[in-house]
């Protein structure tokens, strides 16, 4: 990267913005309650509110402006009226407007100025509606607010003489931009927008497809090179890293700032274009944790793009994180997702698939517990005198009762908070005269995922062979091991872990997977309505749980089951396996065998998303022959029909020497779960987790 980047990207880590930033109390309960604003309005004051807070921020070298001058974001009371209504019901307020993704290319296209029209049009026509009326006044005040904050960078940007600004923020985000600057800064204030409106886990979905008609337009006119437009997009990512602080997550990182890659179109069409290859290019330059790059592949994806996205691997960010198409596209189909939809793609904070503009989905709404299922089952079937055909039968109905639970809870939960800022950004809401939580998306479906499958799987194995099939280790015997986490029962625990069955090493143990997966789509399937008129998708994912459902049954405080020392050897509180990967410690034949036996799994009936996660020696990456050799393993990928991937390489000294000295590795990046984030950042646990996985690296 050129200097003014470089020096740009050091301010931004070193957080010197965070200097800017008001000490600003907004409050606005009482005018809300004052005013007997309407929920819809409430939120449309909290973005009004913001954006009038906001102080223009102006660096002299910044060609793509905004700063968040104001830390946090306040919150609007329920209206009385409402929750009246609520506790009538026995009802509780459900999901707000986050971990989805706009239709980007939509607003980008029409200007808000251009969306404002749709709202007023929409208004004029359901005047005698009185809910649209409201709702769409509110998503106008939206609008309003944010031009009005833009006006105030324009008007910096002409005292300070910036005349190229000024001529830019003139147009965008009112109108639709005519350059790829322009889109990009467009892009900046709508997408900060958001957040400032009190979303989270704000995705930036298919940016190849939606930036590329002005990146092309430009290239076609000479306006600009290839040169200037990665120089611009640096800048574009560089920002996106600025208030990654102020984002809320479950730690310093996940915040939801992922974009998507390649695949089709809606029409069937290959996707890959210039622009998909400079992302990969500009990421690996910027080498900052944001935005995290997934990239759309099939069994016939250029092998040459597969390097580059491979030398962005190398880097040690954690991604790019891979999709298969020819797996998740079916997949989404078959769930009732229309084909031009599923083709349209993106992920969620993570890698839940979801449609851009089109999905209030809630991808990630809790987690089955695999482990907890299976060794409730073999608890209580071995001390029943059961087979091993009834300890599976008990796991189903575990699974099942699980899945139930989560939908119950939904259930009490049917009133989402109004989004109207959000709702301005997605594709029918204000043509419909809808918002996003309350019908104006197309689909409004729930997803879990499946936690710690590989240790619920080595489990199952370790009792049929040991207790079933050689009858080595007696009933009784495993289960005062078990209750005893192991204390005075080492060797058998050791049994257990070295001698068990281990999944991606033994062909019967995989067929198990397979099992567990048909059953906890079954349970899913069961579900007719999830409580908003959708279907349950069951996934391959962990997300936080392969830490939180770790925890024992008496400390656990979620929702979720916590689980004591297992039948593979685990002891109580260790951590599970973290989305598709082998348990940890466990040694596995190679990289093919792991892909070899998440492959079996039916992910037309499994199609949440949850990837297969791999741990890379940064010794693989050694040189360019290397490289391509690890573009070889995503091709093999995708063409044993998995449907997810992630690889992190790392070098494990490297760690434990950040762990005791930070200091030194300020920006040493690692992947934690569907995400990447500063090691040095991480609270210990996740960095102890981290270090273990990357102890088995291949």
């Amino acid at each position: 990267m050129k200097e003014r980047l470089e020096q740009m990207k050091c301010r931004v880590r070193d957080r010197e913005h965070k200097s800017l930033r008001q000490d600003v109390k907004l409050d606005i309960c009482e005018e809300c309650e004052a005013e007997e604003l309407s929920w819809p309005r409430r939120m449309a004051r909290i973005t009004e509110k913001m954006c009038e807070a906001e102080r223009p921020v102006i660096l002299p070298d910044e060609q793509i402006v905004f700063t968040r001058t104001v830390k946090g974001v306040p919150g609007a009371p329920m209206p009385k009226d409402v929750q009246a209504r609520l506790d009538a019901e026995g009802k509780r307020t459900g999901w707000g407007a986050g971990n989805i993704c706009c239709d980007w290319g939509m607003p980008l296209s029409q200007g808000l100025l251009g969306r404002r029209e749709v709202a007023e049009r929409t208004r004029h026509r359901l005047a005698n509606d009185a809910d649209a009326v409201e709702f769409l006044d509110a998503a106008i005040q939206t609008i309003d607010a944010v031009l009005g904050l833009v006006a105030r960078y324009a008007e910096e940007a002409r005292k300070q003489g910036r005349d190229d600004l000024v001529a830019i923020l003139e147009q965008v985000p009112a109108r639709p931009p005519r350059t790829f600057h322009q889109a990009l800064q467009s892009h900046r204030f709508m997408h900060a927008a958001v957040w400032m409106s009190g979303s989270v886990h704000v995705g930036l979905g298919r940016l190849d497809q939606y930036m590329w008609p002005y990146l092309k337009a430009d290239l076609d006119a000479g306006r600009l090179t290839t040169e200037q437009a990665e120089e611009l997009l640096a800048e574009f990512f560089i920002g996106l890293n600025k208030d990654t602080d102020l984002y809320p997550g479950v730690q310093q990182g996940d915040n939801g700032q992922s974009l998507m890659l390649g695949g089709v179109t809606r029409e069937g069409n290959d996707a890959v274009n210039p622009l998909t290859w400079m992302v990969l290019r500009v990421s690996h330059d910027v080498n900052m944790i944001d935005p995290k790059i997934n990239l759309r592949v099939n069994r016939n994806t250029d092998i040459d793009l597969l390097t580059e996205a491979a030398r962005l691997t190398r880097r040690g960010l954690g991604f790019p994180q891979y999709a298969n198409d020819e797996v998740v596209i079916p997949g989404l189909a078959a769930h009732g997702y229309d084909l031009e939809d599923a083709r349209d793609y993106t992920v969620a904070a993570c890698w839940e698939f979801i449609i851009p503009g089109r999905g209030m989905d809630a991808p990630g709404a809790g987690a089955m517990s695999f482990p907890a299922a299976t060794d409730k089952a073999i608890r209580e079937g071995l001390a029943a005198g059961d087979t091993f055909e009834q300890i599976l039968e008990r796991t189903r109905l575990n699974i099942r009762q699980q899945v139930q639970a989560h939908v119950n809870r939904w259930k009490r939960s049917t009133v989402g908070v109004p989004a109207p800022y959000y709702s301005v950004l997605m594709t029918d809401c204000l043509e419909q005269g809808r918002d996003v939580t309350d019908g104006g998306a197309k689909y409004y479906n729930h997803g879990i995922h499946g936690a710690g499958s590989s240790n619920a799987v080595d489990a199952l194995a370790a009792v049929k062979k040991f207790v079933f099939t050689e009858q080595s280790v007696a009933p009784d015997e495993l289960l005062r091991a078990l209750a005893a986490n192991f204390e005075n029962d080492e060797p058998l625990r050791q049994k257990l872990f070295n001698e068990g069955p281990k999944l991606g090493n033994d062909d019967s143990v995989n067929s198990l997977l397979t099992v567990l997966f048909d059953l906890f789509a079954e349970a899913c399937e069961e579900i007719q309505d999830n409580g908003r008129g959708g279907i349950v998708r069951a996934g391959t994912g962990t997300a936080m749980y392969y830490i939180w459902l770790a925890k024992k049954p008496e400390e656990g405080d979620m929702a979720e089951p916590g689980v004591g020392a297992t039948a593979d050897g685990r002891h109580a509180g260790d951590f599970f396996s973290s989305s598709l990967a082998p348990s940890p410690g466990v040694k596995v034949r190679g990289p093919i065998s792991i892909l070899q036996a998440f492959s079996n799994i039916d992910y037309q009936r499994v199609c949440n998303g949850g990837p297969i996660t791999m741990e890379l020696s940064d010794t693989v990456f050694r040189d360019e022959e290397a490289v391509r050799k690890v573009a070889m393993l995503v091709r093999t990928f995708a063409m044993l029909g998995c449907q997810q991937l992630q690889l992190n390489t790392l070098n494990v000294k490297v760690l434990q020497d950040a762990k005791q000295h930070p200091e030194r590795h300020r920006d040493l990046i690692v992947r934690v779960w569907g995400w990447s984030g500063y090691f040095c950042e991480l609270d210990e646990p996740y960095q102890d987790h981290i270090i273990a996985r990357h102890s088995f690296a291949l």
